[in-house]
């Protein structure tokens, strides 16, 4: 009896990001998600008491409880801190991982200082400019990421959904309060 190996392969991951999947450098891959997740944490410690603001407006429809944010923010974080991983480990050119890096810093950035204007602040409108800064920037690094690693890409497409979902969001606290 014979075993045959059938291997698949998609014409949206390349063959090198496929290899780049199998030689994983754990410490690396760590690192980036904690800087991530860093980021998240100390912008929520700054942000003040986020669940009873949260709790003080008027929502809009659609909004979730607040216990949904924590988890949700914890995921998106650990999957930029993977995308992040895999273009700084991509065999591109050093450039052009640079570049795209550098991109994904200032969104970072921004994220960072969204929940602390919006909640410590309490200024919506503002904090409605800088979140469609925001998907503005993550657009820009998903469309560098994909130049360098497709599956980097894919990672962001849950944080560029939920954050356009956080738009709409943002507009209606602003119109309500």
């Amino acid at each position: 009896m014979s075993v045959r190996i059938i291997t698949v392969t998609s014409s949206y991951i390349k063959p090198e990001e496929v290899d780049a999947l199998s030689k994983i450098h754990w410490p690396s891959l760590l690192i980036s998600i904690a800087i991530a997740e860093a980021v998240g944490a100390l912008s929520g410690v700054l942000s003040g008491d986020i669940s009873a603001v949260y709790r003080s407006l008027i929502q809009p429809p659609l909004s979730p409880p607040g216990w949904v944010f924590p988890i949700v923010w914890t995921i998106l974080f650990a999957l930029m801190g993977i995308a992040a991983y895999l273009v700084y480990h991509a065999p591109a050119v050093r450039s052009e991982r640079r570049a795209a890096l550098w991109v994904y810093a200032l969104q970072l950035l921004v994220n960072f200082c969204w929940p602390i204007i919006f909640f410590r602040g309490q200024l919506f409108t503002v904090a409605l400019a800088v979140i469609i800064l925001l998907v503005v920037l993550v657009i820009i690094t998903m469309v560098r990421f994909t130049r360098i690693n497709r599956t980097a890409m894919y990672l962001l497409i849950p944080y560029l959904l939920w954050l356009l979902f956080a738009t709409y969001l943002n507009i209606g606290v602003a119109i309500l309060n």
